[in-house]
């Protein structure tokens, strides 16, 4: 079997993090707490749908869609152990927020090194990463100091982040349902 023959794992890889992104960001902007929703999705869709991309990413051939969606489901099964697990009785260590604040600044860095990756590519995944870097950074600054208008803002760029996300993924899959330009991506000139 040709690798010309394989579904495109993109849009499920990005509506996996978009979808989980906007809720999780409606809840950083002040809308509602923190509850199991978020966590669900940033398990399964965030997470498991974002790996199950990257390995059929593998099969294509496409390291940047293996690094990328591999890299990214596990952030999100990360991000819901580190808010899970310390609140159960088996496991009483928090993340302290230095660490945190770490954890959301290599993840910038990761991010900003993929953003130039995109930069061959169409114009919606450009702005996929290139928001997504920004909303890692924002998401340390907003960690080091406690300023709740940085948090609204966080919040509101990472709803940004995941509706561009969001946009793609089914941009992605209209236009090649269609077999033609449905929604626009920006595609690169030739």
């Amino acid at each position: 079997m040709s690798n010309n023959n394989l579904a495109n794992p993109a849009p499920l890889g990005l509506m996996g993090f978009g979808m989980t992104t906007i809720l999780l960001n409606i809840h950083n902007a002040g809308f509602y707490p923190l509850d199991t929703m978020i966590l669900a999705m940033g398990f399964f869709y965030g997470g498991l749908a974002q790996i199950i991309a990257g390995i059929m990413e593998f099969k294509k051939g496409n390291t940047f869609g293996v690094v990328a969606f591999t890299s990214y489901g596990l952030f999100w099964q990360t991000l819901v152990f580190l808010l899970i697990v310390p609140n159960t009785p088996l496991w009483t260590a928090r993340p302290s927020e230095p660490a945190m604040i770490m954890y959301f600044f290599c993840w910038g860095v990761f991010t900003l090194g993929l953003f130039f990756g995109t930069l061959k590519g169409n114009r919606g995944t450009q702005v996929v990463f290139l928001t997504l870097f920004i909303l890692f950074f924002l998401l340390a600054i907003r960690d080091i100091t406690k300023d709740p208008t940085i948090a609204a803002i966080t919040g509101w760029e990472g709803i940004f982040c995941g509706a561009s996300a969001f946009y793609v993924a089914i941009a992605e899959v209209l236009n090649e349902k269609f077999g033609r330009t449905v929604l626009p991506l920006g595609e690169p000139k030739a």
